[in-house]
Formats: C-alpha cells, structure tokens, sequence
C-alpha cells in the first residue's frame, strides 16, 4: 500500500493537508471525491512500508548534541518566518551533513504531515530529543510560541556545549602531562635502571637501603608487568561490574560528593544543568512540578538527582521551592536568594537563569582552581620519584668512588 500527500480544499473552502494510503493514485483520487473534497494536488511520497522502516532505522540513530542545536536554531528561524512546520522541516532534511538526522526529520516529517503535533512525532526517538526538548515543544505548540521556544531550546543546546568543550579542553593538559609522566617512570624501572643497577648487584659491600628498594621494584615490574595489567583490567571490570547494581551506584556517587575538589566541582555543574532547565521550562510556561520532574532526568550524580526529586515531591505536599531546594545543601546562598526572589517576584525563570550563568562562572572558577593545585602536585610528585630513582643510583657510585680513593 502506497502513501499519497494530499493538497486540497473542503466544502467551507478551508485548505486542507495531509497524507492517506491507498493501493493506487486512482483509489487515492476516489477516497478524497468519497470525503467531499476538492483535490488542488497529490503525489505519492512513500509506502507504509518505507515508513516503518525509517522509524526504526531513526530509533537506533545517534545524533550528537551540537546537530540537535542547529536542528533546533534552523527550525526557530524558519518558524518565526511563518513557513509550515512541515515545509520547515523538509528544508531543513535537505540541508543537513548529518545523514542520521536527514533520516529521522524525514520520517517526523511524514508523521506531521499525517496530522500528527510535532511533539508526538519527536516522542518516537527519544534517545535523540529528550524529554525537556518534547515538553518545551508541546508548550510552545500549544501557547502559538513554537519558534521562540525553538529559540531558547538552541541557546541551552549551545551553552551545554560550550560548557563541555571548555572542560574537555581543560582536562586535555593534565592528562597528557600524567600520561607521560607514567610513562617515562615506567621506562625508567623497566628499561634503563636495571642495566645501571647490574653494574652493583656484584659488589661485596652493602647497597644503600634506596637502590636496594629501587632494585626490588625494578625487578618487581619488570617480572611481573603483565601480571600488573592484567589485575588493573579485571579490578576495572569488577567496579563495572558492582556499579551496575543501583545501591552501589548510589553509594559511589555519595562517596564522590565528599572528595575535597571533586563533589563542589559535582555539585556545582549539577546544579547550573538544573537551574539553566527549570528557567527555560518555567519561562516557557510549564508547570513547576512537571518542570522540576524534567529537569531532574538531566542530573547525572545519583545522590543529587535523588534530593530533587525529594524536593519535588516536597513542593507538591505545598513547600516553598526555595526551602526545599536549600535543604538539599547543594546550591550555594546566592542561587537560593535569587529563587527566593525570583518566587516573590514572580520572575521565577528569569531570575533562575541570572543564577545559572553564576553557577556556570562559579563551576568554570573551580575547575579552572583544581587543574591550577593539581598541575604543580603532579609535577611535584613526579620530580619527586625520578630525583629517588637518581640518588638511588648515584649513592653506590658514590661509594665506589670512595673504595677506590
């Protein structure tokens, strides 16, 4: 059975769009006669088949968030210009590098042609539009508000990007210099202190206590390093293994909110994603509890996601959002008077996203404090152990020298 998109006008005179199937264009003509309406065009788009098809491809499709960001940006634009949300849509396949996407809009294309709302055509790949995305578009459909919705779903795309490249960026550094510190430690127990070492090995006299220690652990690693390997992966595949289970996992997050840098750094990016969510859901018109329900699928530490959902539950038995939200210990006093205000006021979203864009600069602050503590520390540590291995090897040659005087 094929698919026929359909142009055509009713007995009002109103125009009227959509898709049916029939077996042929003939019998799509005759259905159209049969409901009373005037044919201006139609033209096979597909067959039932072919659609069911691309749903599932779209369902298994993973599209990367900056992709979804433009998605959201170029069909705000095309809105807000009064083109139809399918046309925009089609514009917008057209364009697009990416092919999963072109796929997927393709498909929620001929869903809203169908008569189907945006939303309900989005809500068939929720692993690419999540749940605040569909719920700011049903706010916006319903409110006639869709582009300016659109509109801040692309600023909190991008800002949640930004965020994301600069920590990836500052994590770049660190990690390269820790991995070429290992690395050159590693070389110099396995490969160069052993050869140095060999020349005392047959020395009647006592080694020093530190090239005696430097002997064992050179020998340790060169004898057994595959050993060492070995138990790294099974140790890393057995934590794997017991975060899987959900008290463990949470236990694990609890843990992590006590290590001195880590859990403010935590708390601090987990509390920006949830305010930044709640402004834009609050100022797009959506109820408070949905919107503290939608904003807690983003928070990523369990603990934390597990005090917001108490404290929307809170604020249903009819709480205050601000007392509910400072009990929780995770937003810092200047977050928590801005809601308070933002409650009194009114201005509820608006004064939610001032305390956002804090929280991102406080969160920027820290990490960019934790890489300034840990850089110096690591190069302390490593000079450290390599000055060990060079006194543990210049201390017997220092004897020798001596015995031979």
């Amino acid at each position: 059975m094929s698919r026929f998109s359909f142009h055509s006008i009713d007995s009002t005179g109103k125009t009227q769009r959509g898709v049916i199937e029939a077996d042929t264009l003939r019998q799509a003509r005759q259905i159209m006669r049969e409901r009373g309406l005037t044919l201006v065009e139609i033209k096979q788009v597909g067959n039932s088949l072919t659609a069911s098809k691309m749903k599932n491809k779209g369902l298994k499709t993973r599209v990367p968030s900056h992709a979804v960001s433009l998605f959201s940006r170029q069909l705000a634009t095309l809105t807000n210009a009064a083109l139809p949300v399918e046309a925009a849509l089609a514009v917008i396949a057209r364009q697009t590098e990416h092919a999963g996407l072109t796929q997927v809009l393709t498909a929620i294309r001929h869903k809203v042609v169908e008569g189907h709302s945006l939303a309900d055509a989005l809500a068939d790949y929720p692993r690419i539009f999540d749940p605040m995305f569909r719920t700011l578009v049903t706010a916006g459909e319903r409110t006639g508000q869709l582009g300016t919705v659109l509109e801040k779903m692309a600023d909190y795309y991008e800002i949640r990007q930004q965020i994301k490249s600069k920590l990836s960026q500052a994590m770049i550094y660190p990690a390269m210099l820790t991995i070429v510190a290992i690395l050159v430690i590693i070389i110099l127990l396995v490969a160069v202190v052993p050869q140095i070492i060999e020349q005392f090995v047959h020395m009647k006299h006592t080694l020093p206590i530190t090239t005696r220690i430097l002997i064992g652990v050179s020998g340790f690693l060169e004898r057994t390093w595959w050993l060492l390997v070995i138990g790294i992966f099974a140790a890393v595949t057995a934590l794997k293994l017991l975060l899987r289970r959900q008290n463990n996992l949470m236990r694990f997050h609890t843990a992590l909110l006590s290590v001195a840098v880590l859990g403010p750094l935590i708390r601090a990016i987990n509390s920006a994603r949830y305010a930044r969510t709640l402004s834009i859901l609050q100022s797009s018109g959506v109820p408070l509890l949905d919107a503290m329900k939608i904003s807690t699928e983003g928070i990523t530490n369990l603990r934390i996601h597990y005090l917001l959902v108490q404290a929307a539950e809170h604020v249903r038995q009819g709480s205050s959002l601000f007392a509910v939200l400072e009990q929780t210990r995770l937003f810092p006093p200047m977050m928590l008077y801005m809601i308070a205000s933002g409650e009194q006021s009114g201005r509820l979203g608006e004064l939610m996203a001032h305390a956002a864009d804090n929280q991102d600069k406080l969160m920027q602050h820290r990490l960019s404090m934790a890489l300034a503590l840990f850089e110096p520390l690591l190069i302390v540590t490593m000079a450290s152990i390599v000055l060990f291995i060079i006194m543990s090897i210049l201390q017997p040659i220092l004897q020798l020298n001596n015995l031979v005087s």
